[in-house]
């Protein structure tokens, strides 16, 4: 029997699946790792925005849009591209924005030998404390394993992945990225897009039609701290705005052990 058709038919109703009912899938995934963070169950009309693989040409562009719609974002970003582009980084964090740990290439985390992560792993941290330090961790192209997790708790990292991904990665169109994250967020989740490569203009472009209509919906767009704070019922000290998104919590932060409970 050719191995290779139900391959392919498995992965076209993966594809579907994912596509027709990513919370469906993302449930799924969140029953066989608890400690990792997909979405924050609450009721109100708050996401997360996530933004990868920066800093890049596009960020500012990006901060633009984002200034413009008054919504936050977390930037997990990738040590090379730090290195490429140190002055971005001030101007995210100027901006109001978090930063996240991406790794230091765009190399499946999950492919790297245990120990070659584990130092990669710290030399990201060493940039990212350079710059006020960062408690949120995304493996490298998504792909993780139980020991990268409870390796990044050990170094203080919670780990995070999303629940609403439009495939930008994969699929070079803004409109498909902008329909994509409409159709499927809700309250808590947590949407993934990315920058570098050509994508980040495609991002901004997508961004310029999913935060207006968010906010006329009436969703707040805040970074992953906010949002965990937030579903944590913690008060906020500062508003980004005065329509009230939470600024994140040194409270927050010294949760990383008890926030897995919040899947």
């Amino acid at each position: 029997m050719n191995l290779a058709i139900p391959i392919v038919v498995g992965l076209a109703i993966l594809s579907s699946a994912l596509i027709a009912a990513p919370a469906m899938v993302v449930e799924w995934i969140k029953r066989s790792s608890p400690e990792v963070v997909f979405q924050v169950p609450m009721e109100e009309r708050v996401v997360a925005l996530t933004i990868d693989d920066g800093p890049s040409e596009s960020t500012r562009e990006i901060l633009d849009v984002l200034e413009e719609h008054d919504a936050q974002a977390t930037f997990f970003v990738i040590g090379s591209q730090v290195e490429a582009h140190p002055e971005l980084l001030r101007e995210i964090l100027d901006a109001g924005h978090e930063l996240g740990h991406h790794m230091m290439e765009d190399v499946p985390s999950r492919d790297l030998p245990e120990a070659e992560f584990q130092e990669r792993f710290k030399e990201m941290d060493r940039i990212l404390e350079s710059h006020g330090g960062s408690w949120l961790f995304r493996p490298a192209s998504g792909w993780y394993d139980d020991e990268m997790v409870e390796f990044a708790l050990e170094q203080g990292y919670l780990t995070v992945l999303g629940s609403v991904y439009p495939f930008d990665a994969q699929v070079p169109s803004s409109g498909f990225s902008s329909w994509f994250v409409r159709q499927h967020a809700g309250p808590g989740d947590i949407l993934v897009l990315h920058e570098g490569m050509g994508r980040g203009v495609r991002t901004a472009d997508a961004l310029r039609t999913i935060l207006p209509d968010l906010k006329r919906q009436g969703y707040q767009v805040v970074s992953v701290s906010d949002l965990i704070a937030l579903a944590a019922g913690e008060a906020v000290a500062v508003s980004h705005s005065d329509e009230g998104v939470p600024a994140p919590t040194a409270e927050a932060e010294a949760s990383v052990p008890s926030v897995p409970a919040l899947q």
